[in-house]
Order: structure tokens, then sequence, then C-alpha cells
């Protein structure tokens, strides 16, 4: 298994080609490469010419830090046609980029509109039957997380969908901060999902269906809105004894295709302490359950 970094707390305040020595300096071997303006943007083209990918992949070298995964977001799987055919088009640059920098994990998010699921679950199978024989012929091994306000967003389905893909080269990520959205039943989908569970988001958030609904309160009443929060481990209602150890029951720390993701994005203000602190206790908690 991998631990790594993502960076996006530090978008603000370092530059593109600073990200390698910074997350070297923090003591992660590897980050995950999120949307950037400069590199591969949310929703649009990657901005990222062959001589900037060239130029990071150089970066991480000299930094002695490997790049874990390459995280884009796509609209891959938008009701609106003209939209989803844009998105195949920036996925197959995403590929080449990926492919460039000598990366072979993409993990990404399933998009598409809940209130429109099965016009979203009908495009995204469209846009698999373009990439997915691009994805096989790379050998690149795509993860894909439900999130919240994505067309499926119930873990078990989910994995259900990435299993009528019908290909290894596809599986499915594990974000700790969206498991109240995904069912709240973390250990049944670790077991189901088994080894097509292949990466996870290390972050806490609060569980927006506690105290009768009324954790967090929207005016007016209703709005079809998804809460939650990146936080650093202990900060919110995350079973986080559950969830390190379900990883270890399914095996998923003696894989060398795992990814384990630092993703705290609330604190900004003190990134770099979190960051330690995520690594220490992420660090820690796998130390306990692999005795």
């Amino acid at each position: 298994m991998k631990i790594a970094l993502d960076p996006t707390p530090f978008h603000h305040d370092y530059e593109l080609l600073e990200f390698p020595r910074l997350v070297a300096d923090l003591g992660y071997e590897y980050l995950q490469l999120t949307p950037h303006r400069d590199f591969i943007p949310f929703f649009n083209h990657p901005r990222a010419d062959d001589d900037l990918v060239a130029k990071f992949r150089k970066a991480c070298g000299d930094a002695g830090v490997g790049i874990a995964s390459v995280l884009p977001v796509l609209r891959w799987s938008a009701p609106d046609e003209d939209a989803r055919e844009a998105a195949v088009r920036n996925w197959k640059r995403v590929i080449q980029i990926t492919v460039d920098l000598g990366v072979n994990v993409i993990n990404t998010e399933f998009a598409g509109r809940p209130e429109k699921a099965e016009e979203s679950e009908r495009s995204f199978f469209r846009s698999m039957e373009e990439l997915l024989p691009i994805i096989e012929r790379e050998g690149l091994d795509v993860r894909i997380d439900p999130h919240p306000d994505d067309f499926v967003e119930d873990g078990m389905e989910a994995l259900r969908i990435i299993r009528g893909v019908n290909s290894p080269n596809i599986g499915m990520v594990f974000v700790a901060c969206h498991s109240f959205h995904m069912g709240g039943n973390m250990i049944d989908i670790m077991r189901a999902a088994g080894n097509k569970l292949r990466l996870v988001h290390v972050a806490d958030t609060m569980d927006h269906h506690r105290s009768h609904g009324l954790r967090y309160i929207t005016n007016p009443p209703g709005n079809p809105v998804r809460v939650h929060q990146h936080l650093k481990i202990g900060d919110g209602d995350v079973n986080w004894d559950e969830f390190f150890s379900g990883l270890a029951e399914i095996g998923f720390y003696d894989r060398p295709d795992t990814v384990m993701v630092s993703s705290v994005f609330a604190e900004d203000e003190n990134a770099q302490e979190v960051s330690r602190y995520q690594l220490s206790t992420m660090t820690d908690y796998v130390k306990k359950y692999t005795k």
C-alpha cells in the first residue's frame, strides 16, 4: 500500500511544480495529483502541455516523490450529450498525461445527476464504451468514487455498477468522509468490494443523519444539498477503528496496488501541521491492525 498526500490545501500558497518538494518535506513518499488550474482543472480540458507534464514528472523525481494517482473530475456521465462528449475528449487527454507521467492509477467520480440517475447511468456506460478499450490498452487502473451528488451515491449500488462494467481495470474508491452518504454501512461495503476496493481517502466528517437529521440545518428546509466535511481524523463521527480494521480484513494493506490518501480540505490555515498529523495517525492505525 502507498500512503499519499492530496496537496489541494496548498494550491493557493504554492506553485504546481513546488508540490513534490513540499510533499516530501511533510514526510510523504507519494502525492495524489488532484484538479489544478494549471494542469487538469475541474470539468474542463487539461491545461498541461507535454513540456509541463515532463517538468512535473522531473520535479517529482528530483524530490524523490512518486505520483500514486491522478484524479480528474469530468462530466463523463452528464445527461447532456454535448457535455458528455466533451468529457470523453477531455478524458482521452487525461489518459495520455497519466501515461506520460509514468502513472497507472486514475481515481475519479461517477458524476452525473442524482435527479436524473437513469439518464446519467446510460451516459456513463456510453462513455465507457469509448474509453474502456483505451484504459485497458494502456494498462491503467481506474477507480471510481460515488461522490455525494453523483448519479449514484450509495456504496453498494456503486459497486454493482462497477461490476457491471465487467473489467478488471475498473475498481472502487472509498472516501471515509462520504460514508454517511454511501449508506453508513462501511464494513459491509468493504467486504462486498474486496479486491475491487483499491483506493481510500482519509478525512473525517460529521454524520448529517444524527440529531434526527438536524445536525445541519439549511434554509429553506428541504434544500437538495449534500453536506459533508474533510476534517482531520478524530474531528468528526467516522468510526476509525472500523475503517482501518475493515481494510485489514480485506487485505488492503498487503496489496502493492492500493493507495491511502490524506484528503483534509477544511483546515488550510494549519495545512502543514494537519498533513503531518494525518500521516502519523494513519501510520499508527495501520500498524495497530497489521500486527
